[in-house]
């Protein structure tokens, strides 16, 4: 399947952080280094990339990027090495934003990838991005979820089928088994739920599993609504069993959860952007994805043992679900700031006990 994880040819002149068996973070561009890594030695990309939106101010997330023409353009042209680098029916999976997620798709068609679904991630967590006006006005409404654009690389034309494409390359299907939602009291996952193109978050103060959540909670509402139109709902759970979900959920990713391994890194005032305020954090990454959703994915496009490259590294999330998911990871990342974070949480992360490759 995938080839011996190891740097590009040129990665020397950059600094390259890793076990080089299990990951590696090349502190780069994304834009030069691309061009630069083998063609068809990757199994999938999974990444959160710059949305187009001027974010925060972030000099990463303006410029060209907050026209969007430019940001189409900008997709184009990494999709297009991407495309390049990926093995014929490699997915990609790419988070965007509401606004310019549009865009993210013409430019992932026009590099030539074929856009295969749509995924919500959908959390009632978050404050408005918006200007506060007189008269209880303002220019923008709460953000309720976050699209992740699911696309493919073509399958090989020459071998007719994705039956052969997946033969030869190990690509071109989705892991529907490894990522389906379990019902309450089964040992087999095969038995399950079949994965929704819909991702539910919990508040932070929920307690999922003894079904205990806050007023606004998203699931338990939603969960209600399936469940009356499910005749068969009430007869599956058990009495006195905590409510469950027909859809996977993950909350956005905690204190504990964002600072893992960043121990030896100075911590500064950070805004919180979930909320009011700031906190003193290591972690300084304002678009930290949480692990569950990232080792989903990665469950999801991967296959078992497979290479996934995320171009836009950032904190390193994509990195943590590929060695917990036993798989292979290559980052990339342009920030000096955000190199040193995403090397602390992937290294925390693969000195856990080695998990067993899922199927």
């Amino acid at each position: 399947m995938s080839g011996a994880l190891g740097p590009p040819a040129t990665a020397a002149r950059r600094p390259l952080y890793g076990d080089l068996r299990r990951w590696g973070l090349i502190h780069a561009d994304a834009l030069a280094l691309l061009a630069e890594l083998p063609a068809a030695s990757v199994d999938a990309v999974v990444t959160d990339p710059p949305y187009g939106l001027s974010f925060k101010g972030e000099r990463w997330d303006g410029g060209s990027l907050a026209d969007g023409r430019g940001f189409q353009e900008f997709t184009r042209w990494w999709a297009e090495h991407v495309v390049r680098v990926l093995r014929p029916g490699g997915y990609v999976a790419a988070f965007g934003a509401p606004r310019t997620v549009h865009r993210l798709v013409a430019g992932f068609e026009d590099a030539g990838l074929e856009i295969r679904d749509q995924l919500l991630w959908c959390f009632g967590t978050g404050v408005p991005k918006s200007r506060r006006m007189p008269g209880g006005l303002g220019s923008g409404l709460k953000p309720a979820y976050e699209p992740v654009v699911l696309a493919r690389k073509r399958l090989d034309r020459t071998l007719g089928t994705i039956t052969a494409n997946l033969a030869a390359y190990g690509t071109g299907a989705l892991n529907i088994d490894a990522t389906r939602i379990p019902k309450p009291g089964d040992e087999h996952q095969a038995d399950g739920y079949w994965p929704a193109t819909f991702a539910l978050g919990h508040e932070a103060d929920c307690d999922p599993p003894s079904g205990d959540c806050v007023p606004d909670c998203v699931v338990p509402l939603i969960d209600r609504i399936l469940e009356r139109r499910c005749q068969f709902a009430a007869q599956e759970r058990r009495p006195g069993a905590p409510p469950f979900s027909r859809l996977f959920y993950a909350a956005k990713a905690s204190s504990a959860e964002r600072e893992a391994g960043l121990e030896a890194l100075p911590k500064r005032q950070t805004p919180i952007f979930s909320g009011s305020g700031s906190q003193r954090r290591a972690c300084t990454h304002p678009t930290v994805k949480p692990v569950a959703l990232m080792r989903w994915l990665v469950r999801l496009v991967v296959p078992p043992g497979g290479l996934v490259l995320d171009p836009f590294a950032g904190s390193g999330s994509t990195g943590v679900a590929a060695v917990l998911e036993g798989r292979q990871f290559v980052g990339i990342e342009r920030e000096a700031e955000y190199v040193d974070i995403a090397r602390g949480r992937i290294v925390h992360w693969a000195e856990q006990p080695e998990p067993e490759t899922a199927a």
